[in-house]
């Protein structure tokens, strides 16, 4: 995501990126509009745009500024052209707090609906051959933000309307069967929706929302299902012991010597006292050889490692930092010492993963 987005801003220690594809698309609407009706009217289409996304991005603040109310932190805000997408480095159990969550979001545009309303005042009521792309500026950005709290609120994942459903259905029930029904039930109005819309209403803008809707409620069942799995799980049950390291003062021909070596992928570059300076993976070592050659130093070439665990760190957790973090692996040190004890990597944790579904499969077979 981020190798395709540019960079804005940072605000109350959140990133804001703007993807690439979103300058395309506000290029090829201003493009269209110029081409048929003037400049005038371009002028106007990629300003209302702009304003539109600029709704999304608070929208998306909400759900920040309410999470940080929870001490759950938000990596970065990526504005998309379907939308906005904030990383929360994890979403809360607590159903009451998923819930104010969940809806700071839409208040957010209902705030800012009622904020134009006083001045709708002046415009004339719509009438049956009412058109809102023809409607004065401000009245069309008022209808956009109740347009984004409908469609926001339909209960299925990705909206926020699926996580408010989950929220309700997790008083009564555990979290991960809240998950799965609210996922259902969210992929069978993406089915019907995508269903109607294909064949009677014929539009294929909304059949593929449907389809993403249908993918995001299916990713969101089998995210919370692994999570589920790795309860009571942590980090030194997954972790990564047999692993190389890198010296401060080491050359990038030393990593391709031990990359060629093993099957290890990110190595761990160390001080002269032992601790973590930063990791290099494979990706970027093959950037630095491409760029600068083998004699070029590990560290200008290495991401810098903020998040370090413990092997007593909750597994759960700790892959949601993992996820959230720069670097492919984390390191996990001695918490009195600070010694490197072992690298946490999403794939390691997919073995161990597979290695206890395997185990429990023929447990189950042999009693």
């Amino acid at each position: 995501m981020k190798r395709w987005s540019l960079h804005v801003g940072t605000f109350g220690g959140t990133e804001v990126r703007l993807h690439a594809t979103f300058l395309l698309l506000l290029g090829l609407l201003g493009w269209i509009t110029l081409a048929n009706h003037g400049p005038a009217a371009a002028l106007d289409t990629v300003a209302f745009v702009i304003a539109i996304f600029f709704c999304v991005l608070l929208h998306e603040f909400g759900h920040v500024i309410a999470a940080r109310r929870f001490g759950i932190q938000t990596t970065d805000v990526t504005l998309l052209p379907i939308g906005g997408l904030a990383r929360l480095e994890r979403m809360p159990r607590k159903p009451t707090q998923e819930l104010v969550v969940a809806l700071a979001g839409p208040a957010v545009n209902v705030a800012i609906f009622l904020a134009i309303w006083p001045f709708l005042r002046f415009v004339p009521s719509p009438t049956v051959d009412y058109d809102m792309m023809r409607a004065p500026f401000f009245e069309r950005l008022a209808y956009w933000n109740l347009i984004m709290v409908v469609f926001n609120m339909i209960p299925a994942f990705p909206m926020d309307g699926g996580r408010v459903l989950r929220a309700a259905l997790a008083h009564f029930m555990e979290y991960a069967n809240a998950t799965r029904i609210a996922a259902s039930i969210g992929q069978t109005i993406a089915v019907f929706a995508g269903v109607y819309f294909l064949f009677v209403l014929q539009n294929p803008v909304i059949v593929i929302i449907a389809i993403f809707i249908f993918l995001g409620a299916g990713q969101e069942a089998a995210y919370v299902s692994d999570q589920e799995a790795m309860r009571g799980l942590r980090v030194s049950d997954a972790m990564l012991t047999e692993f190389r390291t890198l010296p401060q003062g080491a050359v990038l021909q030393d990593a391709v010597d031990l990359l060629l070596a093993g099957t290890q992928h990110d190595f761990p570059v160390l001080d002269e006292e032992g601790q973590v300076h930063g990791m290099l993976s494979r990706t970027s070592l093959i950037n630095g050889l491409a760029q600068h050659g083998a004699q070029q130093s590990v560290s200008a070439v290495i991401v810098p490692c903020e998040t370090t665990l413990k092997p007593y760190h909750p597994l759960p957790d700790a892959v949601e930092l993992l996820r959230s973090s720069a670097c492919p692996a984390l390191p996990v040190q001695d918490p009195l010492s600070g010694k490197l004890l072992g690298l946490l990597t999403l794939e390691n944790i997919g073995e161990m993963m597979m290695v206890r579904a395997a185990l429990g499969q023929g447990r189950q077979t042999t009693t």
